[in-house]
Order: C-alpha cells, then structure tokens, then sequence
C-alpha cells in the first residue's frame, strides 16, 4: 500500500517527500504521519490523541487579552479614568467660575435663561445687574490709572509714619532706662524681625514650591469629585434610588432627561440649575405636589406624553405619576406618589364603620373612596345622571352600587333596578327597589327598556303637575347597558330595543330621561363596559353629567367614557393598569371637588363586598314601611296590532283608514286610543297591505293583509286571522 508523500521515517520504512517509492530499513516499527488521513482511524484501541500545540505567540495574546478583560483591570482603568476626570472637571469648574466672577458671562447666561423661560421682567432685572456689573468693572480699571502715584505716596507715608513711630518709641526707651544706646532699640527690634521672616520663607520656600501644584491639583480634585465631574460610565455604581425623597433637583433633572430639546437647553442655561421653573414641592397625601412652569418652546402636551419616562427619571413607576394641566399658562401640576403607597388599600367605607350614617340626596354627599392626596372623595348625586364605565371585571358594578348603597339610606329615595348581567349583584336591593330585573337576555333587555319608558312617563307627568309641586326622587339604574344597546329584537312595530338610532326603543327612552329627567328628580344611572360607538352611543354618554371610568384599554375609548376636555387635561383611565388599580375610577363631575385647573379627579373607591352590601342594604330597608318589588314590567294586555286591524277590517273588502282608527280605538282603548294615521301607517308599511286611495280617500284592503298574514313566519297567524 502506498504512504502519503508527506510522511518522515520513524524507525521503520522509510518514505520519501517527493518520491513514492519505499526503501526499505534495518529495523522495524511503526509509520507515523505528520499528515492525518481522514480516512484512518487510530491502528489500535489504545492509541494516544494528537495534541494540537498552541504557538507562544497565540498563548501570550490570549493572556493579555484575558488580563485586559478582568472585572480587576476593568474596575482599575475606570478608578484611574474617573479620578483624572475629577481633576480635569474641577479645573475646568474653577476656571469657569474665575471666569464668571471677572466677566458678565454669568448675567449673560441668567438673562438668556429667562428668555428662554418667557420671563420679560427677570430677563429685564438680569440686564440692569449686568449693566450695573460693566460700569463698576469700568470704574476699577479707571481707578487702576492711578494706582501706581496713590502707592508710592502710601508708602512714602506709611514709611515716614514708621520710622517716626520707632523712633518715638525709642526715646521713650532710653529715658525710660536712663541709657541713650536703647533710642534705637525698636529699629533694631524690627530689623531682627525682618531678619527671621526672610529666614523662614527661605526655609519653607522650597517645600512649598514643591508642594504647592499637588496642593492645587488635590483641591481641584476636590471640586470635582463633589459635581462629579466625570463621564458617567466611570463613576460608580449606585444601589437604586427607589422612593428616594423628591427634591427640586430629582425634578429638574427628570424633566431635562426627557428627550426634549428646548427644555433640556433652557434648563442647562438657566443660571439657577432650572430651580425657577418648579413652584413648591407640596405633601400632598401619600405623595409630593409641584407645578413646574414650562420655557418658551415647550408644550404641555410634549411632557404628558412623556409620562412613563418621567416616572422612571423620578424612579417611580409610571402609575405613581399624574400629569395635569395647572390654571396657570404652559404649566403642569405633577403628582408624585410615595413609592409603593398606590398598591395600599385604603380603608373601609364610612357605609361600613359608622352603623348610624343617614344620606340626604339634596344636601349630601355620597363618601366614594379617597383621591390620590389621601383626602375624603365626597360626590353629590343630587340631579345629576351618572355613566360609569371601564374593562370588565375592574369594580365597575362595586363602585356604581356603592353610590345606590349611600342613596338608599335616605328613605325618599325610590329605585327601578335593571341588572342585564344577571349574577346577584344587586339582588340586595330586592325589598328596596320598586323593580329588580336581573339577567342577561333579549326578555330581560325588554324589560328593561320598558322600565326606562315608564321612567319616562313618570317624568312627564310630572312636568305637567301643577307648579311647586314636591317630588321624591326617582333612580333608575341599569348595568351593563351594553347589553341594551346592542340588542337585536325588534317589537311589533318594527321598532328596535337596541341600536344606537332614533328608532331604538331604549336610546330613545334613555335621551328622553337625560334632556328633561334631572328637572323632575328621576336619574338615569348607567354602567357599561368598554365604551364604544357600538355600545354607547355618543348622544346617550354626552347626557350624563357625572362620568366616570376605571381602567380603560386605549385613549379613544377614555375620551367616549369622560369627554375630550377631561382627556385633554391630563385625564388618562387608560393608564391605569388593568386588575392593579381595580376599583380606581376617574371622575369628570362638577359634583365632586376638583382642584383648580384640572378637568378630572383619580378616586380610589372604596370597596364594598356582596355581603357588605347586603348588610347596608337591610339598614336601609329598615328605614322604609316596606317595598314590594316587581321582578318584571307589567306590560299590560299584549296586543298584535296587525291582526287587530285583520279584525276591525271584518268582512269588508276594503275600509276607510279614518274607520279603521275609530274601530281599533275602540277594539282597545288603552293600546290605540291615541293613534293617528302616521301610527297606522308605519305598522302597515312593508306589508304590502300599505293605505292607498280609492275614489280620492284613504282606505286599507282586506284581502292585502290578509295575504301577508298568511305569508308572515309566526305561529299561528294565518290561523287567526281566518
């Protein structure tokens, strides 16, 4: 078998590089190859690896590299980088501030500052200090011309004053010691002083020169080290500030970082480190209150967007920051929660402590929870509708049934309940209320809608009541009213339950309550959920005139649920954090105290369980006679009126629309005793059996709508109309 070309003799047979034939050798032994075949393996079992050998170089460049690398050499580069920065930034500190201090540069940079803030009577102030500034500087200079004379005639003077002093001095000596040599005791005295200074300074001249740059460069060090005057990369790292105390400082700061360029330039040009735009930081409940006044150039909006980077600039998270518009122009009102205090619970309702609490629907007002400053959330309902929405399962129907829970306690207050969810959450009120339906179907939405219609009748009778007339008041409430307006059944005028047009039986009974309702004392309460076009129409939303909303998926759905100004003045319910903040609602009323310059208020309701509310709900009956509560509307005698008409037409082939009236009238007075020809018309349209005219009158055809009774998909029908 032929070797590769490649191999060398190890004591055996020998091959040669560039020669394939073998020759042969004295002794015998194994061939080894410096070129491994890849199609060989190890001759025997045990045979040793080949050890590949690194070259010196490779191991050298690995060790320093890994030497590089080290956490050690690492931590020691940025100690030498850091400490040198110290130097080089307090040099830079010092010089800056010689410079200021000989200059107008620092009355330049104030009154720039102030321009850039739109403060027209500091930047005046800054200039009339700067003017003031030159002129002094000039008349130093001026003073400087003549310096030289006023010296030389001080030092001849103070040299005359001298020698005249010593030598007063001396004759007081040598009359005092009767010895004439003591006259010149105090020059020599002085001269032997001169002697020993200059002695001293010789002395001393030398370790001081050689100390003094340390000396200078240590102080500047100093300066450094203390603005930390070093790239941020090479200063040490610092355990998180989390909850750290919010100081003017920690504020401008935040607000310099936030990627927004105007502010961040009249920050850094503002003589007092940006301190003149924060007004008082404020305790306000469990957390810090300031108004920061925006410079010229930046918008309010640019920082409320900015909301989550400056929660983490201010090392909070983002729900621990509330950013609203202040009264005042180009500035917004930070509120600053303590760390933490957000994810506290608050404490239990008043409803709950205080066994002997009554309400007062006109004067009073309902105890809902604590707003962010930990302050009493106090509302008035007095004549006013309320909408309360949010995500499902945010405490929508908690924080709605707490204001029913507090209205209930005033024994004038009279309930009509529609619950279209169905799971007892308001079966307490059975005995309370006047009506009580509870479940999710098309029936029940039905029901529903004919309980605001009856709403709707009470309140106007009692508009038409004679003037000065006293009513009590009168609370319909309907949750999840999403239900209602999308549902699709349609009665027998082809009128819907649901939708959101003016044919819907339920939005129209719902405008009808919110245009004239509150007059009269009869509300309309309604929670829905996920405010939409689709679910909650914008006519019905806009009627109420307290809006509230919990946690929200997207900002256009917190502008359906509390109105663009709320939103457009800080007002976010889609910030708040799903689950985290249940129960935390925004409130846009003017029933609530709002501070100045806000368009909303964060309340954190209270929460009242099923068994609570159980509990408050027995007081309240307590205070009442007694209720008998309807679990549906009666609804009266159920008429089709189609085959009414069927009837009244009798046998005649075709009968006058004003007859046809007169006879419905009278077949039921109570259903028909109101309609006009427009009523009949709209029943008859689409049926085919539509009024028309025969010899210039109106008149309907019996055998018409006889045919389309027959045709019509209802049990039943062709039957009785026979």
């Amino acid at each position: 078998m032929t070797e590769p070309a490649s191999t060398v003799p190890v004591m055996g047979t020998v091959h040669h590089l560039d020669d394939h034939r073998p020759t042969t050798d004295t002794t015998t032994g194994p061939v080894v190859s410096l070129v491994k075949d890849p199609t060989t393996g190890p001759t025997t079992p045990d045979a040793p690896p080949t050890v590949r050998r690194v070259s010196r170089a490779v191991r050298t460049a690995r060790a320093l590299r890994s030497a590089a690398t080290h956490e050690r050499t690492r931590s020691a580069g940025r100690f030498t980088v850091r400490h040198g920065m110290y130097v080089i930034g307090g040099g830079r500190i010092v010089a800056r501030r010689a410079w200021e201090g000989r200059t107008a540069a620092r009355y330049e940079r104030m009154l720039r500052a102030a321009e850039a803030a739109g403060n027209l009577d500091l930047a005046t102030e800054w200039e009339e200090r700067g003017q003031r500034f030159r002129a002094a500087r000039h008349q130093r200079r001026m003073d400087l011309l003549s310096a030289p004379v006023k010296a030389a005639k001080g030092a001849a003077a103070g040299l005359g004053i001298t020698a005249g002093g010593l030598l007063l001095l001396g004759i007081i000596l040598a009359v005092a010691n009767e010895n004439f040599a003591d006259l010149a005791t105090p020059t020599l005295a002085l001269i032997e002083l001169v002697r020993w200074i200059v002695l001293i300074i010789t002395v001393v001249w030398g370790p001081l020169v050689a100390l003094g740059p340390w000396a200078a460069l240590l102080a500047l060090w100093g300066v450094g080290r203390h603005q930390q005057a070093a790239p941020q990369w090479v200063l040490p790292a610092r355990a998180a500030d989390v909850g750290a105390p919010i100081t003017p400082s920690v504020v401008v700061t935040a607000l310099r970082d936030l990627g927004i360029a105007p502010l961040r330039q009249a920050v850094k040009e503002m003589g007092d480190a940006g301190a003149a735009m924060l007004g008082p930081i404020r305790i306000a409940g469990c957390g810090v209150e300031v108004d920061v006044t925006l410079p010229s150039g930046v918008a309010t909006d640019e920082v409320q967007k900015r909301r989550r980077k400056l929660a983490e600039n201010l090392n909070r998270h983002e729900h621990e920051v509330f950013i609203t518009i202040a009264q005042a122009a180009r500035t917004v009102r930070l509120w600053i929660a303590d760390s933490g205090a957000l994810d506290e619970p608050i404490g239990p309702s008043p409803l709950m402590t205080d066994t002997t609490l009554t309400a007062d629907y006109a004067k009073g007002k309902a105890p809902w929870g604590q707003d962010l400053r930990g302050e009493a959330a106090l509302i008035s309902l007095y004549q006013r509708h309320m909408l309360i929405t949010g995500l499902s399962n945010q405490g929508k129907t908690a924080a709605l049934r707490a204001l029913a829970l507090w209205l209930a306690l005033d024994a004038r207050v009279e309930f009509r309940v529609a619950d279209l969810k169905g799971v007892g959450d308001w079966g307490m009120f059975d005995g309370l209320a006047t009506v009580l339906i509870q479940g999710p179907t098309d029936d029940h939405v039905i029901e529903a809608t004919e309980m605001l219609e009856d709403l709707v009748d009470e309140m106007e009778r009692r508009i038409q009541a004679p003037p000065g007339t006293v009513f009590t008041p009168l609370i319909g409430i309907v949750d999840e009213a999403q239900v209602a307006f999308m549902c699709p059944v349609v009665d027998g005028e082809k009128r819907p339950y649901g939708g959101t047009r003016a044919t819907s039986r339920y939005f129209m009974a719902a405008r009808k309550i919110h245009n004239q309702g509150r007059a009269v004392d009869v509300l309309l309460f309604q929670g829905t959920q996920d405010p939409t076009d689709q679910n909650l129409p914008k006519l019905v939303r806009e009627g109420a005139h307290t809006r509230a909303s919990l946690a929200l998926g997207t900002e256009s759905q917190a502008r359906m649920a509390l109105g663009d100004k709320a939103v457009d003045g800080g007002a976010a319910p889609n910030l708040l954090r799903p689950g985290l903040d249940k129960g935390t609602v925004v409130v846009a009323s003017d029933g609530i105290k709002i501070p100045a310059g806000q368009a909303a208020l964060t309340v954190r309701t209270h929460y009242i369980s099923t068994d609570d509310a159980a509990e408050i709900a027995n007081r309240a009956k307590a205070l009442r006679d007694g209720v008998t509560t309807l679990h549906a509307v009666d609804r009266g005698e159920e008429r089709d009126p189609l085959m009414d008409v069927m009837t009244v037409l009798g046998d005649a082939s075709r009968v006058l629309t004003t007859d046809v009236l007169k006879r419905l009238a009278a077949l039921s007075e109570d259903t028909y005793g109101t309609w006009s020809h427009l009523d009949l018309k709209r029943v008859l349209d689409g049926t085919g059996a539509e009024p028309y005219k025969s010899d210039g009158r109106m008149v309907i055809a019996r055998e018409r709508l006889f045919r389309h009774l027959a045709n019509r998909d209802t049990d039943g029908s062709a039957s009785a109309a026979e």
